[in-house]
C-alpha cells in the first residue's frame, strides 16, 4: 500500500509535478513514482498530485496501490468523474469486476459519457465474458469515436463472441488502417478477421506482422493462426522460437495449450496428453477447464483410453454450460432447445398453390448440403468446392435469414407459403443471393455451393425458394454421429445445450430426422442421399455419383479435396483438422468403443439404424 511520506525541505511543487508528468509520458514509472512521493509529502491532499500518483502505480501493474489512491481521491473529490473512472480502471484490472461496474456506474451518473469511458465498461464487461452487454457498451464507444483502432477491434471481437456475425462484419467493412494497433493487437485481429472468414483481409494483417518485431503474444498468437489454418510446419517453428524466449514465461500455460495442440496435430497423442493436464492444472475457474478439456478428450479417444474419454467429455460439457451461464444466460435460462422450427408442418393443400413462375433451374439454383452436424459435410463441401463450377461459403445463416423475410411478409411459416406471388419469391431469392454475394465471390458459370447442415430444418424455405434445387443429405451412422456430436467444441449456445447430454443429443437428433421425413413427404425435393460409411469406402464411386447427380462435367480435382482443403487454408467447421487428412475410414464404427454409455439412447435411434440398416450393436 501507499506510504505516508515525511515532510521534506520546502520544494518547487510545480516542477516536480512537470517533471513526473514527463517521466510518466516517458515510460519511466520508477522516477515518476519518486517525483510523486516528493510531492505528496509536502502536500498530502493534491489531487493532481495523488491522480498522477494512481496511475503511475497502475503502469507498473501494481493495481491494489493504485485502487487505494483513487479511493482516497473519491473520497476527498467525490464529485469528479474522472476519479470514479479511474477507480474503476483500477478495480478492473484487479480482477474486481462488480466494484469495478460500481465505480463506472457513478461516473456516468456524474456525466461522463466519452469514447474512453465506455471503451473501459466495455472491457469490463468482456472480462467479466458479459459479451452481450460488452457489444452494446463498445458499440458507444466506435459511434463517439469510429477512427479508433482498439475500440473496433474490442467491438468486433464482442460481436463474434455474442455471435453477431453480421454486426462484426459490418464493423470490418472499409476499415484498412491498422497503424494504431500494436503487435500483438495486430495478432489479435487477423485471428477475429480469420474467424470472420474475412481470410484475404486477415492475410494482409497478418502480412503487416511479418515486417513488424513481434513481441511473445503477437508470435504465440500468429502460431495459432498458422495451426488453425494447418500451416502446421510455421506454427512449429514459432512455437521452438518462443520456446527459446526468457519473455515467453509472460504467456503462462497458453503457450503449454498450443504446444499441446501441436504436438495431437503430429499424431503424438501420449505427449498431447501429458501437456493438457498440465494446462488444466493451471486452469483457475471451472468455467474454463471446457477449453482444455475437449482438446484432451480427442489424444484420449486416439489412444482407445475410452472411459476416461467418456469423463472428460463429460465434464467438458458441465464446464460449457457452467460458461454459457456468463456467456448467454438467456440461452441457459431457456433450456434445452425443443427443436421449435420442428413443430409445424406444411399444408398440403396450401403446396398446391405455390407458384413456381420463373424459378431457376437445377443447373441455376444453389447445391444444398444438409444432415445432421457430423455426418461427414465439410468433405462433401471440400469435395464439391474443389470443381471448377462450384463455389462454397462457410457455414452461413442465410437460408434462416430468408425464412425471416418469409415472416417479415406477414405470412404464416410453413403452413401457409403459398400466399407468397411469383413477384414475392423472386425477390426473396435475390435478396438469398445477395446476401451469398457478401459472403463468397462466383465467377461467372459458378454455381453456390451452401453447405449448412441443420439448414435440413428449413427445407421448407429451400423448396419454397428453389424448387428444383439439388440437395445432397448426408447420412451416417446415427450411433457415430451422437458420439461426434459429444465429442465436440461447439460455439452456437442452442448447439452446445443440446449436446450437453446424450438424452436431449439423441431427441434431437430424432426430431431433426422425424421433420426431414416428414416434410420430404409433402414437398418431393430433389435429394440424392449419401452415406458417409460407402463415400469413403468407395470415395470414387461416390464422387462420381454426386457429379452426376448435378449434372457437372467431371473433374479430377474432385478426388483430392484433401490437397484442395489445404490450400483454401481456413476451414470454418471443427472438422479443419481431419479435412486436409487423407480419406479414411477411421472415424467409422468409432462409436462401439462407448457402446455402454450410449446404451439409454439407442432404443430413441432405433427407427433411423433400422430404416438405415445400420447395426445396434
Amino acid at each position: 500500500m501507499p506510504q505516508r511520506f515525511p515532510p521534506s525541505s520546502p520544494i518547487d511543487p510545480r516542477r516536480l509535478l512537470r517533471e513526473a508528468v514527463a517521466a510518466f509520458n516517458a515510460n519511466q514509472f520508477a522516477a515518476a513514482e519518486t517525483r510523486c512521493q516528493q510531492l505528496l509529502a509536502n502536500a498530502p491532499g493534491d489531487a493532481r498530485a495523488l491522480a498522477l500518483y494512481g496511475a503511475v502505480l497502475h503502469g507498473q501493474g501494481r493495481y491494489a496501490d493504485a485502487e487505494h489512491v483513487f479511493g482516497g481521491l473519491v473520497n476527498l473529490e467525490p464529485g469528479t468523474a474522472l476519479h470514479w473512472v479511474n477507480l474503476g480502471t483500477a478495480r478492473r484490472c484487479a480482477g474486481k469486476y462488480e466494484q469495478a461496474l460500481q465505480a463506472y456506474t457513478r461516473a456516468a451518473e456524474l456525466g461522463c459519457a466519452t469514447a474512453d469511458f465506455y471503451f473501459n465498461v466495455g472491457l469490463t464487461h468482456m472480462d467479466r465474458r458479459d459479451y452481450e452487454s460488452a457489444r452494446a457498451v463498445l458499440k458507444k464507444a466506435l459511434d463517439l469515436d469510429p477512427a479508433d483502432a482498439s475500440i473496433r477491434s474490442e467491438y468486433i471481437k464482442a460481436c463474434y463472441e455474442s455471435m453477431q456475425t453480421e454486426e462484426a462484419l459490418a464493423a470490418v467493412q472499409g476499415w484498412n488502417d491498422f497503424s494504431q494497433l500494436a503487435p500483438d493487437q495486430l495478432a489479435m485481429l487477423a485471428a477475429r478477421l480469420m474467424n470472420l472468414g474475412e481470410m484475404q483481409r486477415a492475410e494482409s494483417v497478418i502480412g503487416q506482422l511479418g515486417s513488424s518485431q513481434l513481441d511473445v503474444h503477437a508470435m504465440l498468437t500468429l502460431a495459432q493462426i498458422m495451426e488453425r489454418t494447418n500451416r502446421l510446419d510455421e506454427a512449429e517453428r514459432l512455437i521452438e522460437r518462443l520456446s527459446h524466449d526468457p519473455r515467453a514465461s509472460s504467456l503462462g500455460t497458453d503457450l503449454l495449450l498450443t504446444q499441446a495442440q501441436l504436438a495431437q496435430r503430429r499424431g503424438d497423442h501420449e505427449h498431447a496428453c501429458e501437456l493438457f493436464q498440465r494446462v488444466l492444472r493451471g486452469v483457475e475457474h471451472f468455467h474454463d477447464r471446457h477449453f482444455v478439456l475437449f482438446p484432451l478428450l480427442k489424444s484420449l479417444d486416439a489412444l482407445q483410453r475410452n472411459d476416461e474419454a467418456f469423463a472428460v467429455m463429460s465434464e467438458a460439457h458441465v464446464s460449457q454450460v457452467e460458461h454459457l451461464k456468463l456467456t448467454a444466460p438467456l440461452a441457459v435460462a431457456r433450456g434445452t432447445p425443443t427443436w421449435e422450427i420442428a413443430r409445424w408442418s406444411c399444408d398440403p393443400a396450401d403446396i398446391a398453390q405455390w407458384d413456381h413462375t420463373g424459378a431457376p433451374s437445377l443447373e441455376d439454383s444453389p447445391v444444398f448440403v444438409l444432415a445432421f452436424p457430423r455426418s461427414g459435410t465439410t468433405l462433401l463441401e471440400q469435395t464439391l468446392d474443389a470443381h471448377p463450377q462450384l463455389k462454397s461459403m462457410d457455414e452461413q445463416p442465410i437460408v434462416q435469414a430468408a425464412l425471416d423475410d418469409i415472416l417479415a411478409a406477414g405470412v404464416r411459416y410453413p403452413e401457409e407459403m403459398g400466399r407468397l406471388t411469383a413477384g414475392q419469391v423472386k425477390a426473396l431469392r435475390a435478396r438469398y443471393f445477395e446476401r451469398a454475394a457478401a459472403r463468397v465471390n462466383l465467377a461467372p458459370g459458378q454455381r453456390l455451393v451452401d453447405k449448412n447442415p441443420l439448414n435440413m430444418l428449413r427445407l421448407p424455405t429451400i423448396k419454397r425458394l428453389f424448387p428444383n434445387a439439388p440437395i445432397i443429405l448426408a447420412i451416417r451412422h446415427p450411433c457415430d454421429v451422437i458420439v461426434s456430436c459429444f465429442m465436440q467444441h461447439f460455439r452456437a449456445p442452442h448447439f452446445v445445450l443440446l449436446c450437453s447430454d446424450l438424452q436431449s443429443l439423441a431427441e434431437g437428433y430424432r426430431r431433426s430426422f422425424d421433420f426431414w421425413y416428414q416434410q420430404a413427404a409433402m414437398l418431393s425435393p430433389n435429394v440424392l442421399e449419401i452415406r458417409y460409411e460407402s463415400f469413403v469406402a468407395d470415395f470414387e464411386r461416390g464422387v462420381r455419383e454426386m457429379a452426376e447427380f448435378l449434372r457437372l462435367p467431371w473433374h479430377d480435382a474432385m478426388l483430392a479435396p484433401t490437397e484442395h482443403a489445404r490450400a483454401k487454408g481456413y476451414i470454418s467447421t471443427p472438422s479443419y483438422s481431419q479435412v486436409v487428412q487423407p480419406v479414411n475410414q477411421k472415424a467409422v464404427g468409432r462409436w462401439r468403443a462407448y457402446e455402454r454409455h450410449l446404451a439409454p439412447i439407442i432404443p430413441r435411434l432405433q427407427p433411423y439404424l433400422q430404416r438405415w440398416g445400420y447395426s445396434d450393436r
